[in-house]
């Protein structure tokens, strides 16, 4: 659960200081507010924290993705490389800017495989986005080599791996744009919201001016005087959850700690059993640890395995099962239902793009035989025997 772990008494002083002002809107009355910024605060922390020239929250993870989108001129006729494994958003994200997602394979990782890029590759490619699953990084240094061979844009979901990193650097900021999610289930939260980081000024500013409305946001003019380039929408981030985004910020470095030493005790209980293998982390020290995930040489063993963790009271996911997570069960997208009959699925711009198991065989074999397990903040010493009884249960039952 991470950062709604901790909430307590530092969100609620950034809170006290907010509701003084009585302003919970992003933009606009300058003087009401009384030098109170909340989301300005909040992005200028983000983007320090990250080592990123800009940053701009949103109002959730998923309009992250698609302000980011935007802003790389994402649209009807362009294709997207999108990894098997992941949160539906990344598929419905590209889909809502037009363009159409192609599926690949994932690797050891759990996350994108570098190899299976050219094979997607097509003349309508223009992006790919890696996914960092479950809290650990994709292979970034070869998803950017063939990004720059193929000459992609690369935007990176970063949604379930805030502060996770490789040698130093963290992921969201290996490509042109990175995309943050702060709901309730993420490392930090804000209830909802997201956040956008980039290094490109032009890329920044088309984001900006996306994500409302178009307005400018020149500081030495209202509001209502602000000049207008694009048109946009309101996917604004609230002063509300500036304020909890800026508390749970400080919390970060905390929550990666507590994460990663409990994982590091889930897994040596974990270790000793025959046959068992965690999943590949390109840099353990990066990890930020939100989840353990081990596999086990066949599909009926890790269904066994699940079964006697799940009766003495453990919970663990097979994401090949799972309906949010893995593109072949997500019998809606596979059957183009929409709200509108006029979609980027009928689109004559577009290519007709499958979606068979057939193109993920690695997917479809890691998926079934790896098990999942939530890593909390939180972990007393109870917990931790409760786990180790079942486990070895488990591992006996093999």
């Amino acid at each position: 659960m991470a950062g709604s772990e901790l909430l307590g008494k530092e969100e609620l002083k950034e809170l006290s200081v907010l509701f003084k002002t009585g302003i919970l809107a992003r933009y606009s009355l300058d003087q009401e507010r009384k030098g109170i910024w909340k989301v300005r605060d909040f992005e200028r922390a983000f983007a320090k924290y990250f080592g990123s020239a800009h940053a701009l929250g949103v109002s959730s993870g998923t309009c992250a993705l698609k302000v980011a989108l935007t802003a790389l001129d994402v649209g009807p006729g362009d294709e997207v490389i999108c990894p098997a494994f992941t949160f539906m958003a990344t598929y419905e994200a590209v889909l809502e800017v037009g363009g159409m997602p192609v599926m690949a394979d994932i690797d050891d990782t759990l996350n994108l495989d570098p190899e299976d890029i050219p094979n997607k590759i097509t003349p309508r490619t223009k992006a790919i986005i890696p996914v960092h699953m479950c809290g650990a990084p994709a292979r970034m240094d070869k998803i950017m080599k063939a990004a720059r061979k193929h000459k992609l844009l690369v935007l990176e979901d970063n949604a379930q791996a805030c502060g996770a990193s490789i040698h130093g650097k963290y992921t969201g900021t290996f490509g042109q744009m990175g995309i943050f999610s702060f709901d309730h289930y993420k490392t930090i939260t804000t209830g909802e919201g997201g956040m956008i980081l980039t290094d490109d000024l032009d890329l920044y500013h088309r984001a900006e001016w996306y994500h409302d409305h178009g307005h400018d946001h020149l500081s030495t003019i209202s509001r209502a005087l602000d000049g207008r380039s694009i048109l946009g929408f309101n996917y604004r981030m609230n002063e509300v959850q500036g304020a909890i985004g800026l508390a749970q910020l400080r919390k970060l470095n905390r929550v990666l700690a507590a994460q990663r030493k409990n994982k590091a005790v889930l897994a040596a209980m974990l270790a000793p059993i025959p046959g068992l293998k965690f999943r590949a982390v390109p840099d353990p020290e990066g990890d930020s640890a939100t989840h353990l995930a081990f596999n086990l040489p066949t599909e009926t063993q890790a269904k066994a395995f699940r079964k006697v963790l799940a009766a003495e009271g453990i919970g663990t996911t097979i994401f090949k099962e799972n309906f949010w997570h893995y593109v072949p069960n997500w019998e809606h997208f596979l059957a183009k239902s929409t709200a509108q009959t006029k979609t980027a699925f009928n689109d004559p711009r577009n290519r007709k793009v499958r979606y068979s198991r057939k193109a993920i065989p690695k997917a479809d074999d890691l998926l079934g035989r790896t098990l999942v397990m939530g890593v909390n903040v939180k972990m007393p010493a109870a917990s931790f025997k409760k786990i180790r009884k079942a486990v070895e249960k488990a591992a006996q039952a093999l």
